[in-house]
């Protein structure tokens, strides 16, 4: 008798969208590196994870709010699908101080992480034959994500020569009536930029133009420390229709939390009237919660956090690029065209031309990793071939230390004259 074979089998779909997210990228590369080999601990400027650095502890004021959520006792059984009140009222109050326009909770969704709110915006959006404009580069999991999507994916620029401003005139050419929405980054990952206000009244005219929503992805706001403040994309709401993405994780310094939140600034209503708003609470009621006691310390943590905290991380963040900004014009056949102002991330394009045994970006991580015990991110997997993303949120003194393993490496590899 003839063997049946089994009816499951592998999905290859599937590891061709993991092969764009994070994790699976640096797990790759963490397998070149041997520390006995090198005699080098591993420095890790690959991911966005400060916590891992006692110079980036969180505020005793979220342990506070944890403990007081368990001991009430009250936050053990399931919440509503789109986040308990009290969260989403704090959240809303939280996010109205720097709008022109008063959020409420109806206007808040809550999410496992930002991760699981990219999840969400994209099922909601999605509609046979549509297209979304993503920027390029791009944060990785919006690409991995996509791919089970049925939304048609468009990358517009971001001009490095221009500070990482979104290339307007690529937008306008890529849209077209089945267009959705624009993915906007800002502060942004993996640039570091920041976007002035008038940039972003001018991205919201064209969203208005153009009849398209603005994605406002917003998980490193208010984590600034150059010369342009931080405005929230919300401010121009009454232009065109945004929904910001946000998360504890970075700006608490909790990634580990996977807190995150959706929220609609629309004054004009557009949202409700094209029953976007109501989708919003369709994908959420069948998709995961964020922990319910997590979500019982939120209205604790949003008015107990203080200032001196956020402060202090845009201090040492704002010490730490300018420390690797300097550093890095040290080092031959590296460049990064535009300093940092904002997130923790910073773009370095690598000049291929000048080494000897270098075949692109991933190569070189592989290699750096093999040899120095050090962990950058390939810009391929951001959109951009021959760059790397590094991280500069970790200690001065590992800032340092990579420097100069940084630059051994590139000399060691350099063409011979």
């Amino acid at each position: 008798m003839e063997k049946q074979e089994w009816g499951f089998k592998e999905n290859h779909e599937l590891h061709a969208a993991a092969s764009f997210t994070i994790r699976n990228i640096l797990e790759a590369i963490m397998g070149n590196i041997d520390e006995t080999a090198t005699g080098k601990p591993m420095i890790h400027l690959g991911h966005g994870d400060p916590s891992v650095y006692p110079c980036f502890q969180p505020s005793p004021v979220l342990e506070e709010a944890l403990v007081q959520s368990i001991q009430s006792t009250k936050f053990n059984g399931y919440p509503a699908g789109v986040g308990i009140i009290p969260a989403r009222r704090a959240i809303a109050e939280y996010l109205t101080r720097d709008l022109p326009y008063e959020l409420t909770a109806d206007d808040v969704f809550l999410t496992a992480g930002a991760n699981h709110a990219i999840e969400v915006v994209l099922t909601f959006l999605s509609r046979p034959g549509a297209n979304i404009l993503f920027p390029r580069p791009n944060y990785p999991i919006y690409e991995a994500r996509a791919r089970f999507s049925p939304l048609e994916v468009r990358h517009f620029d971001l001009l490095p020569e221009k500070g990482w401003e979104v290339d307007l005139d690529g937008v306008k050419a890529l849209a077209d009536e089945n267009t959705v929405a624009i993915v906007l980054i800002n502060p942004g990952n993996p640039c570091g930029n920041v976007f002035t206000i008038d940039h972003m009244r001018k991205i919201a005219e064209l969203a208005r133009e153009l009849r398209i929503l603005v994605i406002a992805d917003e998980v490193y706001a208010y984590q600034v420390f150059g010369q342009k403040p931080f405005i929230p994309m919300g401010v121009f709401g009454d232009i065109a229709p945004v929904v910001t993405l946000g998360s504890l994780s970075k700006r608490w310094i909790i990634p580990g939390w996977r807190f995150g939140w959706i929220a609609i600034t629309d004054p004009n209503g557009i949202l409700r009237k094209t029953g976007l708003a109501e989708t919003i609470k369709s994908t959420l009621v069948i998709a995961a919660d964020p922990p319910t006691v997590i979500q019982g310390a939120i209205p604790y943590i949003m008015k107990n956090t203080p200032d001196s905290f956020f402060l202090n991380i845009n201090k040492i963040l704002k010490g730490a690029s300018d420390m690797f900004y300097e550093r890095l014009k040290e080092i031959p056949f590296v460049a990064c065209p535009h300093k940092p102002e904002g997130s923790m991330f910073a773009m370095v394009k690598l000049k291929l031309e000048a080494f000897a045994d270098v075949a692109d970006d991933t190569d070189f991580c592989m290699k750096l990793a093999k040899e120095e015990s050090m962990i950058l991110f390939p810009g391929y997997a951001v959109g951009m071939k021959n760059w790397v993303r590094v991280s500069f949120a970790a200690e001065p003194n590992v800032l340092q230390d990579a420097i100069v393993r940084l630059k051994a490496f590139c000399l060691r590899h350099a063409k011979q004259e």
